[in-house]
């Protein structure tokens, strides 16, 4: 179902709050609407570098130029990369949300906050496990 199809009605301006129930009809539907509006974003913006990828290199006589081009052109692949990571990700949170499980840490099962979701609506830990995962990563990245 995506936002255009949905029945849920949100009030101009609607951000969830903690005063209602966590993860009711709103507070999905918000963020299906937010995790879709940043996959459309994503996607207007890798067609944007497909393009500027595609053009002719040729055309750069001076060896300077075609290396700092070359440059740019992989840096933005790495960024491609990164976007196609994170429509992953959103697609994942999208499918979290039909299945009710989106919210909710994946380790503890504990809500994972409004304010986290809201700033990172592709988050599946809740603050303390993803402190708890990056502590033991820098400690296994260390040995």
């Amino acid at each position: 179902m995506s936002a255009s199809d949905s029945e849920i009605e949100l009030p101009e301006g609607y951000r969830p709050n903690d005063d209602e129930p966590f993860m009711n009809e709103r507070q999905k539907e918000y963020f299906r609407r937010k995790l879709l509006a940043w996959k459309d974003e994503i996607l207007r913006e890798s067609k944007s570098t497909l393009e500027a990828l595609q053009q002719d290199l040729g055309a750069l006589p001076d060896l300077a130029d075609r290396a700092s081009t070359e440059t740019d052109r992989s840096l933005e692949l790495r960024a491609r990369d990164r976007q196609r990571k994170l429509i992953s990700k959103i697609e994942s949170a999208l499918r979290r949300i039909d299945e009710d499980t989106y919210g909710y840490c994946e380790e503890t099962g504990e809500p994972i906050g409004l304010a986290r979701l809201d700033a990172r609506p592709v988050a599946t830990l809740s603050i303390e496990a993803q402190e708890r995962h990056e502590r033991s990563e820098r400690v296994h990245r260390d040995d």
